[in-house]
């Protein structure tokens, strides 16, 4: 029998527990195909209760989104820390990971996707998703050892993203690229970035 009263310490954990479960089934079988159902039934509780704590399915993509983001910059602390790596090797294997995310637990936006959960969220929450997106990508370049300035954030930001929705849109929203090439321009775009981040390294 479902419970009926929850403490405030109890509703927390649930959220929590939604958050988690979240980003773990959307790492493992992407955003599209993970559903609430999927979701609510793996933490135990009921559809009417999930709505309590997310209005929509979006606004619990978002969340786990922001989950996400300590475990990447953990991640690129590990790959620069790590001696058997050299600079450029560390930073190629980051981007790698983010662009076939579905191979390495990372939850990665298609166009489509980006789409949809722009136009559910409220004004304010637009705004502090691209704060806390813009915080993400100056702190992983100040772990590449670059300074982070907000024109290069900004930049940084673009490209690396560029690169990344590139690599998921190929060929089914890009019909027009060559598939059979789909990798080998990913890894000329990678290595085209790690080539400008060097140089700013100095």
């Amino acid at each position: 029998m479902p419970k009926v009263a929850y403490s405030e310490e109890e509703k927390e954990g649930v959220r929590t527990a939604l958050i988690t479960t979240g980003l773990e089934l959307m790492a493992k079988q992407g955003i599209q195909h993970t559903t609430v159902a999927q979701i609510y039934k793996k933490v135990g509780i009921s559809r009417t209760f999930f709505y309590s704590f997310f209005p929509t399915k979006e606004d619990l993509i978002v969340e786990a989104l922001y989950l996400q983001q300590p475990r990447l910059l953990a991640y690129v602390q590990r790959l620069m820390a790590d001696p058997t790596l050299r600079w450029r090797e560390a930073v190629s294997q980051f981007f790698y990971a983010c662009c076939y995310g579905e191979k390495n637990g990372i939850v990665v936006l298609t166009i489509e996707e980006q789409q949809r959960i722009f136009k559910r969220l409220s004004g304010e929450s637009k705004r502090i998703f691209r704060e806390r997106q813009v915080q993400l990508f100056g702190q992983i370049l100040e772990h590449f050892g670059i300074q982070a300035t907000p024109e290069r954030v900004n930049l940084f930001t673009n490209l690396s993203l560029a690169v990344i929705v590139m690599r998921r849109a190929i060929p089914d929203v890009l019909p027009l690229f060559i598939p059979e090439a789909a990798d080998e321009t990913i890894a000329f775009q990678i290595n085209t970035i790690i080539d400008a981040l060097e140089k700013l390294r100095g």
